[in-house]
């Protein structure tokens, strides 16, 4: 009898403990994102968000007005656009004269770029590969998903109606600025990057090379790599888009003339 009861409790918690297991691998499976529909409230949000980011951003920074420097900056994102059937007036793209190695999104779709990364790039193909990879962090709405899992949709709902504090936006601001995407976007975005070079007929290779060289001056001048130490793994990262890009061979080309090249980086030069 007693051997019957200690088989009945076994066979009860064996059921018990499959039936945990099956309901919590079914419930990781639910995209509750879609569920509630939080992407397209968001939408909204993000569009009154980016604006008030930016404008945050404006206001306490240096924006570069050099014509030939922002008319070339925006030639590449035109082309890369073109070349990637991505609505072009979606990209807003600002640059900051800043020394240190950086770009990043916004929501709403505005992309920032710190003079430094420019002048640190020893080839436009390291530029346009860092573009790239921010214009698949806006296009797979990596920004917002971000924000949404680490503010909340409530706060940020809050800071579009004036329900919060401008200490508060610039704390996000300075959030997306210098805090990196989890491991599994990164690489998302940074597979996206090399679909999006290849189609521009840009050679991928440099955008790895550019993470290799800023991983190795990481320790020397942590201060001003800001893209990179808030990117992790980056020599891993340079080692999967090789490996991925050598499945695309194609055909590649310069993007600007040379001359428009080098005239940014002298006129940046002389700021």
């Amino acid at each position: 009898m007693q051997r019957k009861v200690m088989k009945k409790i076994i066979i009860q918690g064996t059921i018990t403990v499959l039936l945990f297991f099956g309901l919590w691998y079914t419930i990781k499976q639910i995209d509750w994102v879609k569920i509630f529909k939080v992407e397209k409230v968001a939408d909204k949000t993000a569009q009154k968000l980016g604006d008030f980011l930016w404008k945050t951003i404006k206001n306490t920074e240096e924006e570069n007005k050099n014509i030939h420097v922002v008319k070339t900056l925006e030639s590449i994102v035109t082309q890369i656009c073109k070349s990637n059937k991505i609505e072009r007036k979606r990209i807003k793209i600002h640059v900051l004269n800043k020394d240190e190695i950086n770009a990043f999104a916004l929501p709403n779709g505005h992309l920032v770029v710190y003079s430094g990364l420019i002048l640190n790039s020893d080839n436009q193909e390291e530029l346009i590969g860092v573009l790239c990879h921010e214009i698949a962090h806006i296009e797979l709405n990596h920004v917002m998903k971000k924000l949404v899992k680490e503010i909340g949709l409530s706060a940020l709902i809050s800071m579009t109606t004036g329900g919060s504090g401008s200490e508060i936006i610039k704390e996000t601001a300075r959030m997306l600025s210098s805090s990196a995407f989890d491991r599994s976007l990164e690489k998302e975005a940074d597979i996206k990057a090399v679909d999006y070079l290849i189609n521009a007929k840009i050679n991928p290779e440099p955008f790895a090379n550019f993470l290799y060289k800023l991983s190795d001056k990481e320790h020397d001048a942590v201060a001003y790599l800001k893209w990179i130490s808030t990117h992790p793994d980056s020599r891993e990262r340079a080692t999967y888009i090789i490996e991925y890009s050598k499945t695309k061979l194609t055909n590649y080309e310069a993007m600007l003339p040379i001359e428009t090249w080098e005239k940014v980086i002298e006129e940046l030069r002389e700021y």
